[in-house]
């Protein structure tokens, strides 16, 4: 999603995108093509090297937990730069610029030893990748009171350790009561099918694979999310929130987030139980002031002065 992103912003000045990616279950080749870009899909066999051969490209994005420097320098002579979204610090890599949204004790520094001395690192909240949608959602967003009328759940595209079925049978025991829930899910969400059905059952308003998840943040008064990158978009339209750590690139971002005061961390999602967001439920209508302070520290930890995506220029400069 945050390649959708930075691939409209490129399209909107003038520029021709592609996507690859693997043919593997739950990708969102479709969810790219609607958007109006050609995807190719790499089988087990092809490492995707033979799409840039003809020498046609100008740059060569890659957001992948697993390539490093050893596939990055075989694409080296084809293309003109490299650009790669990290947010482990685990590994090395051959790239021209690396892009780390996230918040962690030693963000400015622990790219240092990973990438080439004339590598531009975009490090920080200062380069959120964040979608026109949430940009227009923040100008007049409205003051929280820390009440709680409207929830939202939304555990990431996949949804992979099954948090949402979690949190729909802690809403299920009766014991916590919101005017409205929201519960949003992506097209590669396995479970998908048995979530709407429940939702329906259970009077829960489902949206699958939406283009106005800001909106609904805008007019949630808590949500319950995943770590990554949704929780930098919760805290950027000043929404209270909780975050399960349901991978390790979340980890270390989660926890400094709560540490800032911007999210509440409940954890590994080994942990987390039905038991574990019904407490939580239940004790929002307590906590209105800590609700309050939240979604300031939230907002304040995403203002930037100089403006959003500062990374399409920083790109675009490269030549």
């Amino acid at each position: 999603m945050r390649c959708l992103t930075i691939a409209g912003e490129l399209r909107g000045k003038g520029h021709n995108v592609m996507f690859a990616m693997r043919d593997l279950p739950g990708h969102l080749a479709q969810v790219v093509e609607n958007a109006g870009f050609q995807t190719y899909l790499l089988s087990a066999e092809e490492d995707g090297k033979h799409l840039l051969e003809d020498g046609s490209y100008n740059l060569c994005m890659i957001d992948h937990y697993i390539i490093d420097y050893k596939w990055e320098e075989t694409i080296r002579p084809l293309v003109k730069k490299i650009v790669v979204i990290d947010d482990l610090a685990n590994r090395m890599h051959d790239c021209d610029m690396l892009i780390d949204q996230n918040v962690v004790p030693d963000f400015k520094t622990r790219y240092d030893a990973l990438v080439p001395a004339h590598c531009e690192k975009l490090l920080g909240p200062s380069y959120l990748i964040m979608r026109k949608e949430f940009i227009k959602e923040r100008i007049n967003l409205r003051s929280r009171t820390g009440k709680m009328h409207r929830l939202l759940v939304f555990m990431g595209g996949t949804d992979p350790t099954g948090e949402t079925m979690k949190v729909l049978n802690a809403l299920s025991q009766g014991r916590t009561s919101f005017e409205h829930v929201d519960v949003v899910v992506g097209s590669g969400n396995l479970d998908k099918k048995t979530i709407q059905r429940i939702c329906e059952e259970e009077g829960v308003f489902y949206h699958c694979q939406i283009d106005y998840l800001a909106a609904l943040m805008v007019l949630a008064d808590f949500s319950i999310g995943a770590g990554g990158s949704t929780t930098w978009e919760r805290c950027y339209v000043g929404l209270p929130s909780s975050s399960t750590i349901v991978a390790e690139n979340q980890l270390e971002s989660t926890e400094m987030a709560a540490s800032l005061g911007a999210i509440w961390n409940l954890g590994w999602h080994e942990q987390v139980t039905e038991q574990t967001y019904e407490r939580l439920l239940i004790s929002l209508k307590d906590r209105q002031d800590e609700l309050k302070k939240m979604s300031i520290s939230g907002f304040e930890l995403t203002n930037n002065p100089s403006g959003p995506n500062l990374w399409i220029d920083r790109i675009l400069s490269m030549g």
